[in-house]
């Protein structure tokens, strides 16, 4: 005797709900983004929309960057400089890959 096989239909799943986006809160305030950055010798240009100094702990946050780092150096067309403020484009050396938009933020 031969056993007969149960057809079944499979059930459509259900879809499930999009997870929701938490943006993070970020400690400190935002002073810049990245606008570029120079893979061969590490270092982003920084559109500054705040101050900005040597000592200074940031924090570069991104879709894929996120890291903390003390500003050691920092430069407007090739001079070195101790501070800079708002409107200032900086080329700072930064110890991570950065991305275009990457936002720079004073811890």
């Amino acid at each position: 005797m031969a056993k007969e096989k149960k057809k079944t239909t499979k059930k459509p799943e259900k879809a499930k709900p999009k997870e929701e986006v938490k943006e993070e809160k970020i400690e400190g305030k935002e002073v810049g983004k990245i606008t570029h950055y120079f893979g061969h010798i590490g270092v982003a240009v920084v559109e500054l929309t705040g101050p900005l100094k040597i000592g200074d702990k940031i924090r570069v946050k991104g879709a894929t960057t996120d890291f903390e780092q003390k500003v050691d150096s920092m430069q407007i067309e090739h001079e070195k400089v101790d501070k800079a403020g708002k409107g200032d484009a900086v080329g700072l050396k930064v110890k991570g890959k950065v991305r275009d938009n990457d936002k720079v933020y004073v811890l």
